[in-house]
């Protein structure tokens, strides 16, 4: 996957969860819950698409 594409999606997933966050009213609880929610999700596609995810699956402790 190319880089600039990688960086497209990450600047478009955090505009909009600062427009969800700045103008969506929303509980505080709600709100953190949501924005973990979405970190994490994040953090997986980053993860799998520099081919990472795999390799933490196939671990061994």
């Amino acid at each position: 996957m190319p880089l600039l594409t990688i960086l497209l999606v990450l600047i478009i997933v955090g505009v909009l969860l600062w427009l969800v966050n700045t103008y969506i009213p929303m509980d505080y609880t709600i709100k953190k819950i949501f924005n973990i929610v979405v970190v994490i999700l994040v953090i997986v596609w980053l993860l799998k698409a520099f081919g990472l995810f795999d390799n933490l699956m196939n671990a061994h402790v």
